[in-house]
């Protein structure tokens, strides 16, 4: 396309924008459906480090402006400077950048031999990034992906239930490069095309979601929101000074389920919580046994490894009504910088982002209990983020998912709602309830197709009767997985191959 440079950057730094705002807390989901139109817009037709340059200020303006609560997180709990937190998000606004700057070349050098080339291109190559975004080591981070601006709608969000979030995507996305196709190639064959396709999109979005079934529940658990103050460390007697709130949570606890029997839930722990400790051990202890109910509840649990050393691990432990353990769930997919110190040989400066003594030792079990009438399984904190790891639990049996969080380290920012977005889609993925329990909120009960059927105000000590049931059926995507971003993988592949061949054979 015929556009001066500054016009470009405009349209570059406006699709940084557009993406940001896309999310909570801005809350401005439409803005998605122009967001990559815009990057593409800027990166046909020009030369391949202007459209690299075009990609980085799309990932450049889209990182601290959608994640600022990482640098408040490392400042206030990891012990480290202004400036090193600053520089830590900068790190990490540059390895997201690379995403949307190799979109944007390769995007361009698409555009070459054919615009509608690159923007039938240009969705799976997005899905395509998004996914390996999700699966890379250490740096694999799929918060606020494209198309859980799209999830907020009950109609489009069932698309989940097939495709996992990446079809999400990959329909936002198509839709911008129709909206490109329109532009660049202008004709009534090309308005058109956007034109119907805007008016189906919108007929589903706003009539759909009269369709969508609603599930019945058939039992209650008790979410209890503990509301603990965040802090890096704890001293030795924290039991003591707290005794109060602990006697509180109790009492609440064990009331509400005499009153209403079923499961009570704890968050993960948003203090010293370990059934090693003594003191917890018998509160835990007395609350199973006087509520004559199950008790999960996350703790920090120790075990002695194969060289005598004690290991810790981020867990979910299930008392029965007698006070013995039934289940256990490690964590298995650690927070970098937060439960563990990766390459902590060469990152010594990382040590202070730690809260512990030492690292958290990850789990490696897709655990799945038992509580009365069916089948469950724990994820923990943002473990809720990884679509493919939630998938393995109702994949191995799960009937009911629980997520137990303590997003009591993102205080008032938006990473909470935007949490909580990310989780709602894992409900529909695999048509499982899902309870969240939380230390200062969002405490929510989501049922199969996404609804938000009870929650607790945040910053709060309550207790949630949260209604659920079980389920036992198997969604397309439980069954298969991540086909779709597979699928998209391999169309990126193979397109990429046919511009370089055709490239060759044009020479």
């Amino acid at each position: 396309m015929n556009l001066s440079r500054p016009v470009r950057l405009l349209l570059a730094i406006g699709s940084g924008l557009a993406l940001s705002f896309s999310f909570p807390n801005y809350n401005l989901p439409l803005l998605a459906w122009i967001s990559v139109a815009l990057l593409m817009l800027a990166s046909l037709g020009a030369r391949t480090r202007d459209a690299a340059l075009y990609g980085f200020i799309n990932g450049a303006l889209f990182y601290p402006l959608s994640v600022p609560w990482i640098d408040t997180v490392m400042r206030q709990y990891g012990n480290v400077s202004p400036l090193a937190s600053a520089g830590i998000l900068a790190l990490m606004t540059l390895a997201g950048a690379l995403f949307p700057l190799a979109f944007a070349i390769l995007v361009s050098r698409a555009a070459k031999r054919s615009i509608a080339m690159a923007c039938v291109f240009a969705p799976f190559l997005w899905v395509a990034l998004e996914f390996a975004r999700t699966h890379l080591p250490i740096i694999g981070f799929p918060w606020n992906l494209i198309g859980y601006a799209a999830s907020g709608n009950l109609a489009l969000v069932q698309l989940t239930s097939v495709t996992g979030i990446f079809g999400l995507s990959l329909l936002v996305v198509g839709f911008n490069a129709l909206v490109v196709w329109a532009i660049a190639s202008p004709s009534s064959k090309s308005r058109r095309a956007v034109l119907v396709t805007m008016l189906v999109l919108v007929s589903v979005a706003k009539i759909g979601s009269r369709f969508v079934p609603r599930a019945v529940p058939d039992r209650i658990a008790h979410l209890v929101q503990t509301n603990f103050a965040q802090s890096e460390s704890y001293p030795v007697n924290w039991m003591d000074i707290h005794a109060a709130g602990m006697q509180q949570l109790e009492d609440m606890s064990v009331s509400a389920a005499k009153n209403n029997p079923g499961v009570i839930i704890w968050p993960e722990v948003p203090a010293p919580f370990s059934l090693q400790d003594p003191k917890f051990a018998a509160i835990a202890d007395r609350i199973a046994k006087n509520s004559g109910q199950d008790f999960l509840v996350g703790v920090v649990d120790w075990k002695l490894g194969t060289d005598r050393q004690w290991l810790a691990s981020n867990s979910a432990v299930l008392l029965d009504p007698a006070g013995q353990r039934q289940f256990t769930y490690d964590k298995i997919h650690l927070v970098p910088f937060g439960e563990y110190v990766p390459l902590r040989r060469w990152l010594t400066f990382a040590k202070s982002l730690t809260a512990g003594i030492s690292d958290f030792t990850p789990g490696h079990m897709y655990a799945v209990g038992n509580l009365p009438g069916g089948r469950f399984s724990v994820f923990i904190c943002y473990e809720s983020i990884f679509p493919a790891l939630v998938r393995r639990f109702a994949a191995n049996g799960a009937e009911l998912l629980v997520n137990i969080s303590n997003d009591g380290w993102f205080g008032r920012s938006s990473a909470p709602a935007q949490h909580l977005m990310m989780l709602r889609v894992r409900a529909v993925e695999n048509r499982r309830w899902l309870l969240r329990d939380t230390n200062t909120g969002f405490t929510v009960d989501v049922d199969p197709y996404g609804r938000i059927i009870a929650r607790l105000a945040r910053f709060k000590r309550a207790e949630l009767d949260a209604p659920y049931a079980f389920r036992s059926d198997l969604t397309p995507y439980t069954r298969l997985g991540d086909w779709l971003a597979w699928l998209c993988v391999s169309a990126t592949i193979l397109l990429l191959v046919a511009a370089f061949t055709r490239r060759r054979a044009a020479r």
